[in-house]
């Protein structure tokens, strides 16, 4: 690069942010040099407490402030903090700087310092300083507020407290059962039909086939009847049924029984035959006596231990302590702050 084209990138701005100052205000004085990256600078030797021209004094110098700017150039600017306190059209000369060694200047600025007006026509105008007023607090318009600061200052860490109770004892759950109520004839059929389809009544194991059917037989009777026909023997049952007024089909019934002791107690083995009517008998005993009932649903609730409900109640005053307390202090606060306000204004 030539000398003249590096120095034909070099330019200098020189301002005043303000035309006009009264006596002892301030201005800013920028300079501001546009010149090629690397290149050295130098600033013109102003420092605090020294003066531009006569009668306008520097007050601070800032630190540079480089930006970059197009074609590898960047632009350097500093600021002059200035004041004066004489009265005067002041003209600013162009500062200088130096890039590279070679002295540039901007523009020269002009500051004119306004002074106050006065009027000396009128002395009695003029007032002494004021004399120390009295603080404007009153104890008694602040002690409510301070007392009830305090109250909030005791509920926050009770409620503190009763947040670690509350995590303490934990939430009893209980889970609500629904069971399917299937009605007693109806359970004791898909037993048969069970039995029938393992084909157990055409089996060489006589005695599984009728302890299996006498069971279910058992089970039907109990929960038809009301009383406890598998504690009893074949026999009591009988006798039990016969009480109770109902004799349909107790005849076959008895010798179902009878048979089922005969092959569980004595050995006794049955034909095919017989086998099959037995089981044909305990149906039609099944459907002579049934009570007709489609199957229902039953909520089971259970029940709580009484630690379980001291429990439950326990969170239930903790959680209305939490939301008393929340409350109040929300309340309380918005009091407190409003009024103060108020005082304030």
């Amino acid at each position: 690069m030539s000398i003249s084209s590096a120095q034909a990138q070099v330019s200098v701005e020189q301002t005043i942010d303000s035309v006009g100052i009264y006596i002892g205000q301030q201005a800013h004085l920028r300079l501001g040099v546009t010149m090629p990256k690397n290149a050295r600078l130098q600033w013109p030797t102003l420092r605090k407490s020294q003066y531009v021209v006569p009668g306008v004094e520097v007050i601070s110098v800032a630190d540079s402030d480089t930006t970059d700017a197009d074609n590898g150039l960047v632009k350097v600017i500093r600021e002059y903090t200035i004041t004066s306190f004489d009265e005067k059209l002041y003209a600013i000369p162009a500062l200088p700087v130096k890039v590279n060694g070679k002295t540039y200047k901007g523009g020269t600025s002009a500051l004119k310092v306004i002074t106050v007006d006065v009027d000396t026509l009128h002395p009695n105008q003029f007032f002494p300083p004021k004399e120390v007023q009295n603080n404007p607090f009153r104890w008694s318009e602040w002690s409510s507020f301070f007392y009830l600061s305090i109250v909030i200052v005791l509920l926050v860490p009770l409620g503190f407290y009763l947040v670690v109770r509350l995590r303490e004892n934990k939430p009893i759950i209980t889970r609500i059962k629904i069971v399917k109520r299937v009605p007693a004839h109806q359970r004791a059929l898909n037993a048969i039909d069970k039995i029938k389809s393992e084909h157990l009544q055409v089996s060489e194991d006589q005695k599984t086939y009728y302890t299996l059917l006498t069971d279910t037989l058992r089970q039907y009777i109990q929960e038809r009847f009301g009383f406890n026909a598998k504690e009893m023997t074949s026999g009591e049952i009988i006798d039990r049924l016969k009480a109770s007024g109902d004799q349909k089909m107790l005849n076959e019934l008895s010798e179902l029984f009878v048979t089922a002791d005969l092959v569980k107690f004595a050995k006794y083995s049955t034909l095919i035959n017989e086998n099959d009517l037995n089981l044909v008998n305990a149906v039609n005993f099944i459907d002579e006596t049934k009570i007709e009932g489609q199957p229902t649903e039953e909520k089971i609730i259970p029940q709580l231990t009484e630690t379980d409900k001291r429990v439950q109640h326990n969170r239930i005053t903790i959680k209305s302590l939490l939301w008393v307390i929340g409350v109040t202090v929300a309340a309380l606060l918005a009091y407190i702050i409003y009024n103060v306000y108020l005082l304030t204004v």
